[in-house]
C-alpha cells in the first residue's frame, strides 16, 4: 500500500501487534456489520499517519473487503493518507494533526457516561506526539473527571520523523510523568501479543483513574533495513526494497529482479 502511493511504513510496522491485540484479542467490543452500534468500544488512531495499518486491520475485521486496500490514496476512494471520519467504516475520528486524539477520546468517555453507556475508549498515541501540549491537557482533564473507561496506548518506538525522541525532545521518566498526572501507568513489550492482551485486559479492572499502557516497540519492526533507518517514517519503499521487506517479513529468500 505505502510503496504504491506513499505513506508511513515504519510507523505502521511498530504498531501491528498493538492493533492486532485490540481487534483480534477479544479486547475491543465491536460489530463490523453494525458499525454505529451504540455500545461499541471506540478506538481512536491519534497517530493518524499509521492509517495504512488501520485500514488493513479494519478490512480483516470485516468492515470492508480486503481488496479495497489497493485503493489507498486513490481519488474517489475513502482510504486517505490519514483517517477521515464518516468515510471508511470503523473510523471514529479524523486524525493527522497530532495531539488531538486523547481529548476526543475523553469527550467520548464523558458522552458515554452522560448517556448511561459503558463502552470503553482506546486511544493510540505516538511517543513523538506526546510532546504536544494538548496531550497533557487531556491527561490532566481525564484524571480530574475520573475517566476510568479511557485507556491510552503509546507506541513507544523511540523515534519521530526528525530523529530519536531523546535527542529531539526527551520525554524523561515517561511512566512517572503519566502517574504524576493521576493516571495508572504500565509498560510492556509492544510486539508481544500475549503481554499486550493480558495488560489491556488487566487495565479494564482499574477504577477511578484513566490508564495508559506504554508499549515499547521498534520502528519498522520486522524489516531490518527499516529498523536501522528512521527516515522511512514517511518515505515510500522502492520496488526492490518492497520485495526485500516482504521476503524478510514472510521469511522467504529475496531474489533481486536482475536474478543475481
Amino acid at each position: 500500500m505505502t510503496a504504491r502511493y506513499g505513506g508511513h511504513p515504519s510507523s505502521c510496522l511498530s504498531a501491528v501487534e498493538i492493533l492486532t491485540a485490540l481487534y483480534f484479542g477479544d479486547v475491543l467490543r465491536y460489530r463490523p456489520q453494525e458499525p454505529e452500534w451504540a455500545e461499541r468500544d471506540r478506538f481512536i488512531l491519534s497517530k493518524g499517519h499509521a492509517a495504512p495499518l488501520f485500514y488493513a486491520v479494519l478490512a480483516h475485521a470485516g468492515y470492508f473487503d480486503v481488496g479495497e486496500l489497493w485503493h489507498f490514496r486513490e481519488l474517489d476512494y475513502p482510504y486517505h493518507g490519514h483517517p477521515i471520519q464518516d468515510t471508511a467504516l470503523g473510523i471514529e475520528m479524523t486524525t493527522g494533526s497530532l495531539g488531538q486524539g486523547l481529548s476526543f477520546g475523553l469527550g467520548q468517555v464523558l458522552a458515554g457516561r452522560l448517556s448511561g453507556l459503558d463502552y470503553r475508549v482506546y486511544v493510540l498515541l505516538g511517543d513523538g506526539e506526546c510532546q504536544e501540549g494538548q496531550v497533557w491537557e487531556a491527561a490532566m482533564a481525564a484524571a480530574h473527571y475520573g475517566a476510568d473507561r479511557l485507556t491510552a496506548i503509546v507506541d513507544h518506538n523511540k523515534y519521530q520523523q526528525t530523529g530519536p525522541i531523546a535527542r529531539e525532545l526527551s520525554l524523561g521518566d515517561f511512566p512517572a510523568k503519566w502517574r504524576s498526572f493521576g493516571w495508572h501507568a504500565e509498560e510492556c513489550d509492544g510486539h508481544d501479543l500475549g503481554a499486550l492482551i493480558s495488560r489491556l485486559e488487566g487495565l479494564q479492572a482499574i477504577r477511578g483513574r484513566p490508564q495508559v499502557l506504554i508499549a515499547h516497540t521498534v520502528k519498522g519492526k520486522g524489516v531490518s533495513f527499516m529498523e536501522a533507518d528512521y527516515t522511512f517514517h514517511g518515505r515510500a519503499l522502492t520496488a526492490e526494497q518492497m520485495a526485500a521487506a516482504r521476503a524478510e517479513i514472510l521469511g522467504l529468500p529475496c531474489v533481486p529482479k536482475s536474478g543475481a
